[in-house]
């Protein structure tokens, strides 16, 4: 399993190209252990899914081959005691390489097999998630899903929902000796922010987190020294604590602006929902079982601040969390992944399928 995840680190898939590659290695190991495979393709991005077992319940591992860019040798792994170092080594092909031994090793014994496990492989988690949401539009989504993400042994339960936004701010140009004259739009977006600020959104809590976050991305205004700019645009990505409508955030902001800043615009870019399964669910309460068991610790539940691809499948009402081995470093030039971690992942996914 080891060799499967220095295979995959030294295929470079930070492009689209680069992934599809990974995604047909992964192919071809599977189909080389008598697995069948069914590839799909949205928007020139691959897809795969692998389904054994039977049976009412279907539980869904995913996982994600793509990768942030890293330098040339960082797609040259090497070991140094516990840790296996690469791009893409934690986030996430080491899921990835887990999720297919696992697979691979329940397939030589389905009659322990009373479910249906599905294991499916994207290709754009760390840009679009197209490939993932594409899977649960064609209807390929189950009872319970793994998302193979880093969470070194714990169970990310919930996600943030997001919303992702642009403001234009309106204003008057002038000569640039003579400001009075006009309007300052990049003055006007300093005063949208403030005002965003003071949202009473901004002050939700739940068990897990503490707070929403806001964070003004990007601003553009303005072409010369000499002109009082007449336009700025500004953009959001806000983070919201599960249990928070987004609709209602949304309101909020475009109130402020139209209200207080007449001519202003809001264009919605994205908006999805939190993750929200509980902690009650029986596979969560299985898996924290199953993995007190090969970790001789506590297994702990917590909000992940950020997204992956469970929230598509959540969409629908599935159970969906985020689950894989210990490492650092993701998206850095010094990656690495617990291989120790690795080995006892693999372990409890087999476990959780047939204990």
């Amino acid at each position: 399993m080891i060799e499967l995840l220095k295979d995959l680190i030294r295929i470079k898939s930070d492009d689209v190209e680069g992934a599809n590659l990974a995604l047909l290695f992964c192919k071809t190991w599977l189909e080389d252990r008598d697995i069948a495979t069914t590839i799909l393709e949205n928007d020139s991005k691959l897809m795969l899914v692998a389904e054994i077992g039977s049976g009412e319940e279907c539980i869904i591992w995913n996982g994600h081959v793509d990768v942030v860019p890293g330098n040339a040798e960082q797609f040259n792994p090497y070991v140094e005691g516990d840790k296996l170092f690469g791009r893409g080594s934690a986030d996430m092909k080491a899921g990835v390489a887990a999720m297919m031994q696992a697979f691979y090793e329940l397939s030589l014994i389905p009659q322990k097999l009373t479910k249906r496990i599905q294991l499916h492989i994207v290709t754009d988690e760390e840009t679009d998630g197209d490939t993932s949401k594409y899977l649960v539009d064609q209807g390929f989504n189950g009872d319970f899903i793994i998302c193979g993400e880093p969470t070194h042994l714990h169970i990310g339960l919930q996600a943030k929902g997001i919303i992702q936004l642009d403001v234009t701010l309106k204003g008057k140009s002038s000569h640039g000796s003579r400001p009075w004259e006009g309007v300052n739009a990049i003055e006007q977006a300093f005063a949208f922010d403030k005002e965003m600020r003071k949202l009473p959104f901004l002050t939700a809590s739940n068990k897990f987190y503490d707070y929403p976050s806001l964070n003004l991305a990007k601003i553009h205004a303005g072409d010369r020294y000499n002109i009082v700019p007449d336009e700025c645009l500004v953009s959001y990505d806000i983070r919201f604590v599960p249990g928070q409508n987004d609709q209602e955030i949304l309101t909020m902001i475009k109130n402020v602006a139209h209200i207080h800043f007449p001519g202003s615009e809001v264009i919605v870019h994205a908006c999805e929902p939190a993750v929200t399964t509980e902690e009650n669910n029986s596979h969560v309460l299985k898996l924290q079982q199953v993995t007190t068991k090969w970790t001789n610790s506590i297994t702990n539940l917590f909000g992940q601040h950020g997204s992956a691809d469970t929230r598509f499948y959540a969409k629908n009402g599935a159970g969906a969390i985020e689950f894989g081995p210990s490492g650092a470093d993701w998206h850095g030039e010094k990656e690495y992944v617990s291989i120790s971690s690795v080995e006892k992942y693999k372990n409890i996914l087999v476990s959780f399928i047939i204990d």
